[in-house]
């Protein structure tokens, strides 16, 4: 009896300490890499470092882009490009940082872009990453900024915990985007689809009502969600960086 109580305290032992180690696992904080250098600029990258500042389990650290070009990025869950201009962003990484860039996502890591990070994501450009399969509608991007509708999907609400229903958000000038023909990449999937517009400086008219404001898709193992407008900086909205970097990180 007294080896047949022992043989089968030890499954028992053997679950009690994976399961511990499970707990000790999703414990870890989620690594952010916010990137801040050449091309970044406006408010996103302080406004995204209080709203991620906030969160107990997220840490957020600045990078610059040699830093992304030298490897850094093996040392975090999820990279951030916030507002600015995509093309600089891309320039300041070089290519070996947007080569890092790709394999850190396609090896599991997320991606965060929003405006012209969300531009960089982007397969049709040169310059960008070529994580998403988009491109933009016209390259008369300069439609102006203020504030737009945009109307959020039953899933975008369940990923970023934003409403699903028509609601403000701030624009800058971000892509209008439409799917792009890369036979390699997966569709993207729109978690939010703008319903009025700005459509200043030549910009065609009508092009960005019902195109996507948010989006996610996959590249590899990796997870990518981009922004074309600013949640980060829209009262109401300031969870949406939290909720997209769980998502991308695969903890929500």
């Amino acid at each position: 009896m007294k080896s047949t109580g022992t043989s089968l305290l030890r499954p028992l032992a053997f679950a009690l300490c994976l399961a511990a180690l499970v707990h000790a696992a999703d414990d870890k904080p989620i690594r952010v890499a916010l990137y801040d250098d050449k091309g970044a600029f406006g408010q996103g990258v302080p406004n995204m470092t209080a709203q991620l500042g906030k969160t107990k389990d997220v840490k957020v650290n600045i990078v610059k882009g040699a830093e992304i070009a030298g490897g850094v990025l093996k040392d975090y869950d999820v990279v951030i490009f916030g507002g600015g201009s995509g093309h600089s962003e891309a320039d300041a990484i070089g290519e070996a940082g947007r080569e890092e860039v790709r394999k850190f996502v396609s090896n599991g890591g997320g991606y965060v872009g929003i405006c012209a990070g969300a531009y960089l994501a982007c397969s049709g450009f040169s310059w960008g990453l070529g994580i998403m399969n988009a491109k933009t509608v016209s390259s008369k991007w300069q439609r102006g900024k203020g504030q737009v509708q945009i109307e959020v999907t039953p899933d975008g609400s369940k990923i970023t915990s934003i409403p699903a229903k028509q609601q403000e958000i701030r624009y800058a000038n971000g892509p209008i985007i439409q799917p792009d023909s890369r036979t390699d990449l997966p569709a993207y999937e729109a978690l939010a689809l703008f319903r009025t517009e700005l459509a200043e400086n030549g910009s065609p008219k009508g092009a960005m009502i019902n195109a996507p404001a948010w989006a996610r898709t996959t590249f590899g193992k990796g997870r990518v969600i981009i922004s074309s407008p600013h949640p980060e900086q829209t009262d109401g909205m300031e969870n949406f960086i939290e909720n997209a970097v769980r998502w991308v990180a695969g903890k929500k």
